[in-house]
């Protein structure tokens, strides 16, 4: 399956470029866009999967964006504001979203609630398959040839991550941005886990987990 291509609709210039690079880095195919004046048209050219809308934009905002975006498409909406209360929630899902992120937030966090929300649209794989390793996300739940396996919430959002970008290697930094939501962790804090993950996941078959020296980790089957 390609990967779910994701269209990020945010003024502020420096949440826009952090979010689009994050997801790029995450295996999404990304396009950043300040406002709304072009999404009828980036909905029929680049044709998203998923959009996230700023609530507050100049223009129309999210809600608006939101009724248009459904009207037009199959893709998902999340909706990102720094309005928190329940009035304002019901109004972004009575609009169309499928989910709601508060601001501030946590890239681990929005990448959580995408992922959720493009398996119960069908553009993200609801189980991902390496040799036979198996890891089902929604399920939380990994077998490796047939053998369930005991992972604490962390190893499973690792592999779940490592899984959904399997054959790319990843560096740490994205590991730690992706899954931890921050990059100024202690590099050993990936090494740890990853050494967690290859105990576990090597007891019944050969490494599928590797390390590229000096530049990453990456998910593959066995060549």
């Amino acid at each position: 399956m390609s990967a779910a291509r994701v269209l990020v609709v945010e003024d502020d210039e420096a949440i826009n470029t952090s979010l689009v690079g994050s997801l790029a880095d995450a295996g999404y195919v990304t396009r950043g866009l300040p406002d709304g004046r072009q999404l009828e048209s980036e909905l029929d050219g680049f044709r998203p999967d998923l959009v996230i809308l700023d609530w507050m934009l100049p223009g129309r905002d999210g809600p608006t964006l939101a009724r248009l975006v459904r009207s037009r498409t199959a893709a998902a909406v999340i909706l990102l504001t720094a309005r928190d209360e329940m009035r304002d929630r019901l109004e972004g899902f009575e609009a169309g979203a499928d989910d709601y992120v508060a601001k501030p937030f946590a890239v681990a966090e929005i990448i959580a609630r995408m992922r959720a929300v493009l398996r119960r649209s069908g553009a993200a794989p609801a189980v991902v398959q390496v040799d036979d390793l198996l890891v089902d996300a929604a399920a939380a739940r990994v077998t490796r040839a047939g053998v369930e396996l005991e992972l604490t919430a962390t190893e499973l959002r690792l592999l779940v991550f490592l899984a959904e970008n399997r054959d790319r290697v990843m560096s740490t930094v994205q590991i730690l941005t992706q899954v931890w939501g921050y990059d100024d962790y202690a590099d050993n804090l990936v090494q740890v886990h990853v050494s967690a993950l290859r105990r576990k996941t090597e007891a019944d078959g050969p490494r599928l987990l590797h390390t590229v020296r000096g530049v990453g980790y990456v998910l593959r089957a066995p060549r």
